[in-house]
């Protein structure tokens, strides 16, 4: 079954995404009205854990709810997708009484940066201090918590922070995804030791196959965002300029670029759909996660090639700034390009695994 609007399962929320959409990216953030109509729907509870009150929700439902929501959003979709991944490293590593304190309301926003990079993190008396800056931090100025990565004693870890006790610094200036709000966090404060747990690398292949989706799905929704724009115009007086034609749906040629759009819209939809069934699947193996890593890859690359497709029939008009189009490539360019979709990477993983 094709991902739908969200509309299609009764939730408005794709109108209000939508209506929203321009000023989440001309203020570089989430909409109140956005982070509130995705808070409805249970975005942010996706995989908070059930006995506090989420959903836990599979794989493949949570790629179904990113690509609706991205179809209207993608910025609003990406941020959910960080709150999830973010909320999936945190759950249960932590004792119980920090857990009812992060997850005391289920639909807050967690953000989060895996990157121990940029930061410090050692031992001192009463907790562990933390210094530094974690970089590409989406929905950071929205969220309750935040989880940073940090290397503790030599050992990769995960401390969880409230947003409120550190410093932001709005370093997110980039072509795509601009309503993401993904600036740099900055702390220099003491963290209890109960809020610093240790992370396994690599994490759970069924993990790992999700923090693909959560940037995957939001990309897959933007394409076929892209889609609704170039289909309402074959639908309109919209000719081919410098023709005979008088409407779009006249000339093979464009028939022909729309439908080869679509076929790689819907290739890259099944793809993650796939890839969704696999990490709700039991058994999942390492193995399985480099082989999968390399379909997301071929996804993303699938969206990008249809929107160009689509550029091509719109024409310039499709680059000014009032139209919707330009955005959707925009997001899509960035979004695709995610450490979690790297081709060549991908690529080499999945050779040195054939290669044994």
């Amino acid at each position: 079954m094709a991902v739908g609007r969200a509309r299609c399962w009764g939730w408005p929320v794709n109108e209000i995404l939508a209506a929203n959409a321009e000023k989440t990216e001309l203020q570089g953030r989430p909409t109140a009205e956005s982070l509130q109509a995705a808070r409805d729907v249970g975005a942010f509870a996706l995989r908070t854990p059930r006995e506090y009150g989420g959903s836990w929700t599979s794989a493949t439902d949570i790629a179904r709810l990113l690509s609706a929501l991205g179809r209207d959003c993608p910025s609003t979709a990406w941020v959910v997708g960080t709150c999830l991944t973010s909320k999936t490293l945190a759950a249960g590593r932590f004792a119980p009484a920090v857990e009812r304190e992060l997850f005391a309301d289920p639909d807050a926003l967690f953000c989060g940066s895996g990157n121990p990079a940029g930061g410090r993190a050692e031992p001192v008396p009463g907790g562990v201090r933390l210094t530094g800056r974690w970089a590409s931090t989406s929905g950071c100025e929205d969220a309750t918590w935040a989880g940073l990565g940090v290397v503790l004693d030599g050992v990769f870890s995960y401390a969880v922070v409230p947003t409120a006790d550190l410093a932001i610094d709005r370093t997110w200036h980039v072509a795509g995804m601009r309503g993401t709000g993904s600036h740099t966090l900055v702390a220099d404060l003491v963290v209890p030791s109960e809020r610093v747990a240790a992370l396994q690398l690599p994490g759970p292949p069924q993990d790992m196959l999700l923090y693909g989706l959560s940037v995957l799905g939001p990309v897959v929704g933007a394409t076929f965002g892209a889609l609704d724009v170039v289909t309402a115009m074959f639908a309109s007086d919209r000719k081919p300029f410098m023709t005979q034609y008088t409407r779009m749906g006249e000339s093979p040629g464009a028939r022909h670029w729309l439908a080869d759009a679509g076929r790689l819209a819907r290739r890259a939809e099944r793809t993650m759909l796939a890839v969704a069934a696999e990490a709700d699947a039991p058994g999942v193996t390492g193995a399985d996660h480099i082989r999968s890593q390399a379909d997301l890859a071929n996804a993303a690359r699938d969206c990008r090639s249809a929107v160009e497709l689509m550029l091509d029939l719109h024409g310039s008009s499709g680059f000014a700034t009032g139209n919707a189009l330009q955005r959707f490539w925009r997001d899509v360019a960035v979004g695709s390009r995610h450490p979690h979709l790297n081709p060549y990477l991908a690529a080499e993983r999945a050779g040195a695994a054939l290669a044994g």
